[in-house]
This record gives structure tokens, sequence and C-alpha cells, in this order.
């Protein structure tokens, strides 16, 4: 009987589960799970992007708020959509790896990753 209770229990959480993910997909979420809501935008990866000359610097940012691979991409394009700069962004470690070609203020970086809807904690 005990095992007939432990099933019946294993699959209303199944069944929640997938209710859940449906609803969300019909909402039209594309990140389901994400804490961003599922609003981050889709793609999986960013493709690279290469600078038009030689590199001259490289910074650092951590940065806050990004929970998944969509997270990173919104990171990446934002910053990568920068002129002159080159980002790799690692969401797992909450930081971006930046290679420029020209000069480029910190402020720039920073309101990129912040106009993104993520938060920049410190460059280095």
């Amino acid at each position: 009987m005990a095992d007939i209770i432990a099933l019946l229990v294993i699959a209303a959480v199944i069944a929640a589960a997938v209710a859940y993910m449906v609803k969300a997909k019909r909402n039209g979420a594309k990140c389901i799970g994400c804490p961003a809501g599922g609003s981050c935008p889709s793609g999986g990866k960013a493709p690279k992007k290469k600078l038009d000359g030689p590199v001259i610097g490289r910074k650092t940012l951590k940065i806050s708020g990004m929970h998944c691979q969509h997270c990173g991409v919104a990171v990446s394009q934002a910053l990568n959509g920068i002129a002159g700069v080159r980002a790799e962004v690692d969401p797992v470690k909450g930081r971006a790896k930046i290679a420029f070609d020209r000069k480029v203020s910190e402020d720039i970086l920073k309101n990129a990753v912040e106009k993104a809807g993520y938060h920049v904690t410190g460059i280095s």
C-alpha cells in the first residue's frame, strides 16, 4: 500500500511540473525555471565577435543576476554591441571577460550590462 501511495505522489509531482512547463511555454517563457522569469533572450550561444585591430587591453566584469545560458547570451550581446569590444560571458561564474581594440570607458561597459537587466559588481 505504501508503494502505491509513493507512486501516486511521484505521479502528482511530475504532472504538476509538466503543467507548469506547458503553461510557461504558452505564456511565452523562453527559459523555463530561470529566475529571470523566462524573459531572458533565447538562442543558446552567442557567436564569437572578431575585433578590427589588435587587442590593447582586457578587463573582467563581475556580474550578478545571471542564472542561465540565456542570461549569458543577453549580456554577451549587450557587450559585443559596443564597437571595439569582444566579450566572453560565463553566467555560472558570474563574469564577463572583455578584450578591446580601442579605449572604452568602464561606464560604457557597465551601462551596457545594466541596460540588459543585470548588475556589475566589480571591474578588474
